[in-house]
C-alpha cells in the first residue's frame, strides 16, 4: 500500500507546485498590465493626449508683420504686401525624396533648390521649421492646398513680405530684410526668442537699427484634420503683433531727385535743417534695389553688386570717407580767427607755389592770386594764403575747432554703418604711426588733405553748424514731435534775445541749452559772421569759386564752398603737361565736393555733395547742388504746414 501512496503524492505535490507558478505568473502578469495602463491612463496621461491632439489638430506658428516706415509726409516707403509661402517640418516627413518628387510636379522646385533646402535641414534641428519657399503663385499655393493630404509635413502659409521703393532712393538709408541666418540667431537673444518659419531680419540701415521695434510678434494658427492630414476646419487663430511703426524726417520728393542727379554718378548728397536737425534727403550712389534681398538674391546679382568697383552696397553719406579738401577752409578761418592768429586782414602774396624744405606747395591757380587778404582766400580758395594761416595755427588748435563742428565723430547714432572720419592731431599721429608731425603735413591740413578724412554727413553738419550762427545741432532721422518741440522752444528763445524781444540782460537758462543740443561753439560771433559773408562771395560774387552755379533771385540765393579733393600726389611732369582731370582715367580724377546753405538772408536748410572722381567742385558738385537747393526751398512751405504747431517761423 504505502508502495501505491508515495507515486500519487509525489505527483499531487508537482501539480500543486505547477499551479502555484501559474498562479503567480497570471498574477505577475495581471499586476504589470495594471502598471501599465495605469502609467499610460494617469501618468503619462498629459503626453499621449497631446500626442492624440497632435493627430486631429494642425498648428502652426506665423511670422509677424514688421512695423511701417514713413517719410515726413506720411508716404510709406518700407511696407508690406501679401505673399503665399510653403514651410516644412524636417521631423514630419517621412521621405525627403518623395517630398521633393512631389513639389516638383506642383511648383517650381529644381535641383537647386532641392540642394539648398538638403544644407538647411543639415544646419537646423529636425524640430526647426523651414522655409521652402517665400514667395509662390497663386496657382502654386492652390494646388499645394488641394494636394495637401498627400504630402506630409509641409503647410501653405498666407504671409507678409517687405516692399521698398524701385527706384533704390532709400536702399541705403532704410536698408533691407532678409532671412534669420543661423549666425543672426547665435548673436541675437532677441531674434532666437521670436524665430518662426519665414521669419525676416533687417540686414542693413533702419531695418537692423530699429529691428527689435519694428519686428512685432508672431502668432499662429490651429486646424482639426483628419487622419490624412487634410484641414477639416480652423480650430483657432492668434494674430501676431504688427511691429512699431516709424516716421523718419526724409523728404521723399527731395530724396528722388537727389537720386536723379546722382544717376551715372558714384557719391552722395546730404541734406540737413540747420535749427531741428532734421535730416531732409541722404542718398549714396550707385544704389541697388532693395527688393531682390527680401525673397534671397541670385549669386549672379550678389556677385555683381560686390565686385562692382563703386561699391553700391555701401551708403557713402555716412560710411564714405574723403580728405574734405577746400569745403575744411571756412573752419580753418573760423579757428584762426577764433584762436586770435590772424586778423581779416592779413595780407599773403600767392606766386602759384611756395617752397618749404626743399618740398613745393602748389596753388590750384598756377599764376597764383596775387596779393589777398582772408575774404577774398575764401571766396577763391587760395590754397597758399591757407598754407600760411595753417602754419600759424597749428594742426591741433584747428582740429579742436573742426570737432566742435562735427568732423571726426559720428553724426548720427541710429545707423551701424556710420565711419568716423579722421581729424588727425600730432599726438594721433605719434600714437597710430609712431613718428612726429611735420610742419608740411600742418599745411595739407590747412586745405583739407593729407591725414583728414571726413564723411559727406558731417560735412553737412559742419555747414548747417556754421550756418545757424555757430550753435551745436544734431541730426535726427527718426522723426519725434515730442523731442522737437523744446529744441524749437530753445530756438525761439535765443532769437528773441538777439531781436531783443525780451531783456538783453537775461541769459537764456544753461540747461536748457544743454538737454536740447544748443550750444554755442564760437567765441566771437563777428567771426562766424564774416566766415558767412566769405562764403556768400564764393557762390554770389565774380571771382568767387562757385559763381556759375548761383541763383540771382533771393528766394533761392545760396552760400557753400566747393572743394576738389586729391586721391594722389600730382607728379612734376604732370604739372607740366597741365593734364585736367578729363585728361586722367577715371579712377584717378580728384573727387568734386561741395557744401552749402540756403537761403542766404534767411539760412534753414545746409546741404553737402560729394561726386567721387568728379573733378572739380565748381563743376562737379555745385551745378547738382543747385539744383537740389531750388527743390529744397520750394518744398519748405509744405514741410511747414505738415506740423504746423512747431514748425513756425524762428
Amino acid at each position: 500500500m504505502l508502495r501505491d501512496f508515495k507515486p500519487t503524492e509525489n505527483k499531487s505535490k508537482l501539480i500543486n507546485r505547477r499551479m502555484f507558478m501559474l498562479t503567480t505568473a497570471k498574477l505577475a502578469i495581471f499586476f504589470v498590465v495594471i502598471a501599465r495602463l495605469f502609467y499610460l491612463q494617469i501618468s503619462e496621461n498629459i503626453k499621449y493626449r497631446s500626442l492624440s491632439e497632435r493627430n486631429r489638430l494642425s498648428e502652426w506658428k506665423l511670422p509677424p508683420q514688421r512695423g511701417v516706415i514713413e517719410d515726413f509726409f506720411g508716404n510709406k516707403i518700407a511696407s508690406n504686401t501679401r505673399v503665399f509661402q510653403l514651410h516644412m517640418m524636417p521631423e514630419n516627413v517621412p521621405n525627403i525624396e518623395i517630398l521633393f518628387f512631389r513639389l516638383s510636379k506642383l511648383i517650381n522646385f529644381d535641383k537647386r533648390d532641392r540642394i539648398r533646402l538638403l544644407k538647411k535641414i543639415k544646419n537646423r534641428k529636425p524640430w526647426e521649421p523651414i522655409v521652402i519657399s517665400d514667395n509662390l503663385t497663386w496657382s502654386e499655393f492652390s494646388k499645394l492646398n488641394i494636394f495637401l493630404h498627400e504630402i506630409e509635413g509641409i503647410e501653405p502659409v498666407v504671409g507678409v513680405a517687405r516692399n521698398y521703393p524701385e527706384n533704390g532712393s532709400f536702399s541705403h538709408l532704410i536698408g533691407y530684410v532678409s532671412d534669420v541666418s543661423q549666425v543672426d540667431l547665435e548673436n541675437s537673444k532677441f531674434l532666437r526668442s521670436i524665430h518662426v518659419p519665414g521669419l525676416k531680419t533687417g540686414k542693413i540701415g533702419l531695418e537692423k537699427s530699429l529691428n527689435n521695434s519694428i519686428v512685432g510678434k508672431p502668432g499662429f494658427q490651429r486646424y482639426e484634420v483628419n487622419a490624412y492630414g487634410k484641414r477639416i476646419k480652423e480650430v483657432k487663430f492668434i494674430e501676431g503683433t504688427a511691429g512699431q511703426n516709424f516716421k523718419i524726417t526724409i523728404d521723399s520728393e527731395v530724396q528722388d531727385l537727389a537720386t536723379k542727379l546722382l544717376i551715372g554718378k558714384s557719391g552722395s548728397i546730404c541734406v540737413m535743417d540747420i535749427y531741428t536737425g532734421d535730416i531732409v534727403a541722404m542718398v549714396s550712389s550707385p544704389t541697388f534695389d532693395a527688393n531682390k534681398f527680401v525673397h534671397g538674391i541670385s549669386n549672379l546679382e550678389w556677385k555683381k553688386l560686390i565686385s562692382d568697383t563703386n561699391k553700391p552696397l555701401i551708403n557713402k553719406a555716412i560710411a564714405g570717407v574723403y580728405p574734405p579738401g577746400s569745403t575744411i577752409k571756412p573752419i580753418v578761418a573760423l579757428s584762426a580767427l577764433e584762436n586770435d592768429v590772424i586778423s581779416p586782414n592779413l595780407t599773403v602774396q600767392c606766386r602759384g607755389e611756395i617752397e618749404l624744405y626743399g618740398h613745393k606747395y602748389h596753388c590750384w591757380k598756377e599764376k597764383g592770386h596775387k596779393f589777398i587778404k582772408l575774404r577774398e582766400a575764401i571766396k577763391q580758395s587760395c590754397d597758399i594764403y591757407f598754407y600760411e594761416v595753417a602754419k600759424r595755427l597749428g594742426v591741433n588748435r584747428l582740429a579742436a575747432t573742426a570737432k566742435k563742428f562735427g568732423l571726426g565723430e559720428k553724426a548720427l547714432d541710429v545707423l551701424n554703418e556710420e565711419r568716423l572720419g579722421l581729424v588727425p592731431t600730432t599726438k594721433w599721429k605719434l600714437d597710430n604711426i609712431g613718428k612726429g608731425w611735420v610742419i608740411g603735413e600742418t599745411m595739407l591740413a590747412g586745405i583739407g588733405q593729407g591725414f583728414f578724412q571726413s564723411t559727406p554727413i558731417q560735412l553737412c553738419l559742419m555747414m548747417a553748424r556754421l550756418s545757424n550762427g555757430g550753435y551745436k545741432v544734431m541730426p535726427r532721422i527718426i522723426h519725434d514731435a515730442y523731442t522737437l518741440e523744446p529744441i524749437i522752444a530753445t530756438w525761439r528763445k535765443e532769437f528773441s534775445k538777439k531781436h531783443n524781444e525780451i531783456d538783453s540782460n537775461t541769459e537764456p537758462n544753461s540747461d536748457d541749452f544743454t538737454n536740447n543740443n544748443l550750444q554755442k561753439l564760437y567765441r566771437n560771433p563777428e567771426n562766424i559772421k564774416f566766415v558767412l559773408d566769405a562764403l556768400y562771395g564764393a557762390t554770389n560774387e565774380p571771382m568767387g569759386t562757385s559763381y556759375g552755379s548761383r541763383y540771382i533771385e533771393n528766394k533761392y540765393m545760396f552760400a557753400g564752398k566747393t572743394g576738389t579733393s586729391q586721391i594722389r600726389t600730382i607728379t612734376q611732369e604732370e604739372r607740366e603737361l597741365k593734364l585736367k582731370n578729363k585728361d586722367l582715367p577715371y579712377e584717378k580724377r580728384d573727387h568734386a565736393l561741395f557744401t552749402a546753405f540756403a537761403p542766404y538772408k534767411q539760412p534753414r536748410y545746409a546741404l553737402s555733395v560729394v561726386i567721387e572722381h568728379g573733378g572739380t567742385g565748381s563743376s562737379g558738385a555745385a551745378p547738382i547742388a543747385k539744383k537740389l537747393i531750388k527743390k529744397v526751398i520750394d518744398r519748405h512751405q509744405f514741410r511747414k504746414e505738415q506740423q504746423e504747431d512747431l514748425y513756425q517761423e524762428i
